[in-house]
């Protein structure tokens, strides 16, 4: 079985860090840290990219930058600013009315094959949720997927 080329956004990357007290919240972060784990374990291949690089550079807690910099290390690609990347992202944020920056990191997502990208963004995953060329999908939801395959 072929396995799963994923990418996370900044979002989900964060998500673990956010206020636990709201349930939906809650298992997000659960179902990331799970996520992570079938990672280390090779069973989830990860995707990365010099938007994840740009988002994670602002971040003005650096016990989290530097946690979530670690994950650099454990994809099988990382994706550089080309022009691919530039030109695709311009076209999903015309056709979908998607943000500048959510439209790189999806452009990116699809220019490294891969299947799923994750997120918890709600307003990116109904305006993204036509897209063909890669699943657009929150964490919790990509698990009950990937498990019945």
């Amino acid at each position: 079985m072929k396995k799963a080329r994923i990418y996370l956004d900044n979002c989900c990357y964060n998500c673990p860090y956010d206020d636990q007290s709201f349930k939906a919240i809650r298992l997000e972060a659960e179902a990331k840290l799970y996520i992570q784990d079938n990672i280390r374990n090779g069973k989830i291949e990860l995707a990365w990219s010099f938007m994840l690089d740009f988002e994670n550079s602002a971040n003005p807690y650096e016990e989290r930058k530097e946690s979530i910099e670690e994950w650099k290390v454990l994809s099988m690609e990382n994706i550089k600013a080309i022009e691919e990347v530039r030109d695709l992202a311009k076209r999903l944020e015309m056709a979908y009315t998607i943000k500048p920056k959510d439209a790189l990191h999806l452009a990116c997502a699809i220019e490294t094959k891969s299947q799923y990208f994750l997120t918890t963004d709600k307003i990116l995953l109904k305006k993204a949720s036509q897209l063909k060329e890669i699943t657009v999908i929150n964490p919790v939801d990509f698990i009950i997927i990937w498990e019945e395959k």
